[in-house]
């Protein structure tokens, strides 16, 4: 499991935003946001910066 650094999540709504997004994303296979942590976790053999993208598409940004 890959864990990583999410801001700009608050809610239920982002928190799933964020999931569907990676979801979608071939090469994963399973994901999880918590805004409560900020954290973001997923598993797959998706490269990172695919993941990176995705979740900047969705409208989130990954800290550093």
């Amino acid at each position: 499991m890959t864990e990583l650094t999410v801001t700009d999540m608050s809610c239920a709504h982002c928190e799933q935003t964020v999931t569907d997004a990676l979801t979608d994303l071939d090469g994963v296979t399973d994901a999880t946001a918590d805004a409560d942590t900020d954290t973001v976790s997923y598993e797959g053999t998706a490269d990172t910066d695919a993941v990176v993208a995705a979740i900047d598409d969705a409208g989130y940004t990954v800290a550093p």
